[in-house]
């Protein structure tokens, strides 16, 4: 999942709030300036950054649509009196092909799942690497998130070895 506010105070509380859900962090990356839009400026104010994080525990990828109204809904919840957010959840998975993130807009490279909630097909796995298409977000198309991604993708593929050596 992506996390993005202003405030250490509300990755905090999103880290807390997700790991009841869907079990331990096991990971949270540096931090990332979110700087290619104003888009959030009006709502969350400006100074935004993102952190990145990852759950101990594999999530069917099925799951997506529901994942994603479970954190609009902790987005409402912690939300201020005027409903403006505090904290932006994006969810999403990562595979050995690609990285698909969850939304509510439709688009034409995104293809509906089901209950208002569509996926995005963000970066592709070729030539070794995660590669950028030509819809893709400015700040996933930068060098040291697509860097990140394929650390987890590494770090995704020794647990799919280690899980099926248990099951052997």
């Amino acid at each position: 999942m992506s996390l993005i506010t202003s405030s250490d105070q509300w990755i905090e509380q999103g880290i807390k709030g997700l790991s009841c859900d869907f079990g331990p962090v096991d990971f949270i990356s540096e931090r990332f300036s979110f700087h290619h839009t104003d888009y959030y400026t009006p709502e969350m104010g400006s100074g935004l950054f993102r952190h990145f994080i990852t759950f101990k525990h594999l999530i069917p990828r099925e799951q997506l649509p529901e994942i994603k109204r479970r954190t609009n809904w902790l987005e409402q919840q912690w939300a201020k009196p005027d409903g403006k957010r505090q904290i932006n959840i994006d969810p999403g998975y990562l595979c050995m092909e690609h990285v698909i993130l969850a939304t509510t807009k439709g688009y034409t490279h995104r293809p509906y799942l089901r209950d208002g909630i569509y996926a995005d097909l963000t970066l592709i796995f070729r030539n070794k690497s995660y590669q950028p298409l030509e819809w893709t977000y400015p700040d996933y198309r930068e060098e040291k998130v697509i860097q990140l991604f394929n650390q987890l993708r590494r770090v995704y593929l020794q647990n799919l070895r280690e899980r099926k050596n248990l099951l052997c």
